[in-house]
């Protein structure tokens, strides 16, 4: 099973330019991997958005 080219540079794209990986490692990575880091990658920033400092 193959996954559509538009995917594939869609996650590319994303984990390249949060860790400046480059094409080759990407690109052997697996769609499962891939995948696992662009929800780790989601996560941080959803966290980081969401971070609400206590007020003193």
């Amino acid at each position: 099973m193959t996954h559509p080219a538009n995917q594939l540079y869609d996650e590319i794209t994303y984990i390249a330019y949060h860790f400046h990986w480059g094409h080759e490692s990407l690109l052997g990575l697996t769609h499962h991997e891939r995948r696992r880091w662009v929800r780790s990658i989601a996560a941080v920033h959803h966290s980081l958005n969401h971070y609400q400092p206590t007020r003193r």
